[in-house]
């Protein structure tokens, strides 16, 4: 997984566990892709001091999805939601009756309605 994506992913499932300084700093770094100058101007500090809050405040989602596996709980869940789709997709509904049919639309349809939301 990508880094930008798998922090991305720490911080939506993790982030109100930080500081609110340290949710503010890797929100722009991470989310909004500021630059440690950008952020440094925008907050009024220095960018060591930035740098010093993304570095604990990444080790402290690490640490986190290490104890707790959220993410790594989520992805897996996600892959298997696509492989549902997959075998979904391959049915062959020529001979179903109209029901039935119905009802597999209706089970494709609240299954991308889950991986539309995730």
């Amino acid at each position: 997984m990508k880094e930008l994506f798998r922090m991305g992913l720490l911080l939506d499932f993790y982030g109100q566990l930080l500081t609110p300084r340290q949710q503010e700093i890797l929100d722009l770094y991470w989310n909004s892709d500021y630059s440690l100058a950008e952020i440094a101007e925008h907050l009024g500090i220095s960018r060591q001091g930035v740098y010093d809050n993304i570095k604990r405040g990444r080790k402290t989602l690490e640490r986190l999805e290490n104890r707790l596996g959220l993410v790594e709980k989520f992805m897996e869940q996600r892959k298997k939601i696509q492989e549902v789709m997959g075998l979904l997709a391959g049915i062959d509904v020529s001979g179903v009756d109209g029901e039935s049919r119905h009802i597999l639309n209706r089970a494709v349809g609240v299954i991308n309605e889950i991986i539309n939301t995730v």
